[in-house]
Formats: structure tokens, sequence, C-alpha cells
């Protein structure tokens, strides 16, 4: 099954960035674009952040919990859709996020798995979690996370990926591990 679903995706060059929340993923994404790399920024917390600058509370964006989670995948699929697929790209998270996150609101994910079906990321980095901290964007606890953790590596992996797991370091750290297991043979990262 698994290397049907690799034949019929299209293969592209993007790299994702996934993790529980409070990870590090958007400062390590920041990272990598300082270096001169393509990113996309995560969409969830763009779209929170202006919900947030139009005045609702993060109660009232994720009060139905169906409506915002499909508001975010489409939002994902519209704008990987627009992606060259043949450039390096560092993504801050990726389609295949909704269906953890589709599965940790309790819904149905056939509608994230069938979108996940369609394109082939280069490499799924998970980011190992940071001490976690509450912020005004988070709706999860601790707790929370932990579980997103394991549900977003169980997700990838069932979508035939082979996780590539990025212990918890410093920034820079971090942003050469990623570098490295893309260029293994260059010696100035």
């Amino acid at each position: 099954m698994k290397d049907s679903m690799r034949s019929s995706s299209l293969a592209t060059r993007w790299q994702v960035i996934t993790g529980a929340p409070c990870s590090g993923k958007t400062t390590l994404i920041q990272a990598l674009a300082q270096r001169g790399h393509r990113v996309v920024p995560e969409t969830a917390r763009a779209y929170i952040d202006q919900c947030l600058a139009q005045g609702m509370t993060l109660s009232q964006i994720k009060a139905d919990p169906l409506k915002f989670e499909r508001k975010i995948l489409l939002a994902k699929v519209t704008l990987e859709t627009g992606l060259p697929r043949d450039r390096l790209i560092f993504m801050d998270r990726a389609v295949p996020d909704s269906v953890a996150y589709y599965r940790f609101e309790g819904l149905d994910p056939v509608e994230p798995l069938h979108y996940s079906r369609t394109v082939r990321y280069e490499t799924i980095f998970l980011l190992e979690r940071l001490a976690f901290e509450q912020d005004a964007v988070r709706s999860e606890d601790a707790h929370g996370a932990a579980r997103l953790e394991a549900m977003l590596a169980e997700c990838y992996e069932a979508l035939g990926y082979e996780v590539v797991r990025v212990p918890v370091m410093d920034i820079d750290e971090r942003a050469r591990f990623i570098l490295r297991h893309l260029y293994p043979k260059a010696s100035h990262l």
C-alpha cells in the first residue's frame, strides 16, 4: 500500500518541519529563512494571528473544531497547490499535519487523508518538544502537546514517510542538523 501511495503522488522537494506546539518550528523556519532558504510559515498560526488582530478570542476562533480545522486544511491545500514542486522549500507544517489535528479533535480525518496522498514530501523533520510555554495562539497544554507529537509521527509514518527526529538543541544546531541531513557532504554547514 505504501509503495502505491508513493507512485500516485506528485513528488516534491519540500521539507516539512513538524512537531507539537512549543517545539520550536517557527523559530527554526525563521533561522532557515535567514540562511537564504525559501520557507512557508505555518498556516494556522497566521490565520489565528489575523483573527486575534480583528478582536476575536481564541475560544471564538476554535468554537467549531471541524470548521476551524477544515479552514486550515483547505488553506494549506491551496497554498501547496501554488508552490513549485521542483524547488527546495521548508514548510512549517504540511497538509498531513491536519490528519493528526483532526484526530486530536475527535474528527473523522478522511478529507485530510485524501489531500495528504496527492503530493509526496521529500523529508519530514519532527522537532522534539521544548519546555511547554502557553501563548495567545496555543490552546493545547503540555499533555496535549505530547499527544500531538505522537500523533504527528504516527500520521506521517502511516503515510509511508520515514520521520527524521530533530533533538532538542539550540536553534543554530537544529538548523545545521537539518541541513547536514540534506547535504551530508557539505562541510560549510
